[in-house]
């Protein structure tokens, strides 16, 4: 066996296994290594949520569109508020988080992911929900939800709705 032949094995295995990773992982490294923090409704120094909207209204949009839409959510508390377990009711949706410009990835209706995102306290995060009515077609209204849990005792479960008329 020459040498080129043996080198060429060795870089065909290494290419093999880098790409096995990127096709298990997705390509994308675990986003979080922050830890949940859970509180009692009797804690003096809690994360509080405020979110003023959780239904907006997306409009018309044909069923090859793809439309967004941001929720602004608050911790108005004095621990940093956490979100995890992000989902959706369909396939069609998928939900984001954005903090301070960075956005996580989508997470839809089967993710199970151990991403955590942090929101200090005081300041706000964006909950984007987006609709991909091709994924799943279907023609009239349409109603469509984000689910996430947070460590506020008093709000351990959000929901973002949002409706469309798909034509």
């Amino acid at each position: 066996m020459s040498k080129s032949f043996i080198v060429g094995v060795i870089i065909f295995s290494l290419l093999v296994v880098i790409g096995s990773y990127f096709l298990v992982s997705g390509g994308k490294q675990n986003s979080t290594s922050v830890k949940l923090v859970s509180y009692q409704l009797k804690d003096k120094e809690k994360p509080k949520v405020q979110a003023k909207v959780l239904f907006k209204d997306m409009g018309k949009i044909k069923v090859s569109d793809k439309k967004s839409e941001d929720f602004v959510v608050k911790n108005i508390g004095t621990r940093p508020l956490q979100f995890s377990q992000i989902s959706s009711s369909c396939d069609c949706t998928v939900g984001q988080v954005i903090i301070d410009g960075k956005e996580s990835e989508e997470f839809g209706m089967h993710s199970q992911s151990d991403y955590v995102a942090e929101v200090a306290p005081q300041k706000q995060a964006k909950i984007r929900v987006t609709y991909r009515p091709y994924v799943m077609p279907v023609y009239g209204p349409v109603d469509r939800e984000v689910y996430l849990t947070t460590n506020d005792p008093e709000n351990p479960k959000l929901v973002f709705k949002v409706k469309a008329y798909v034509k």
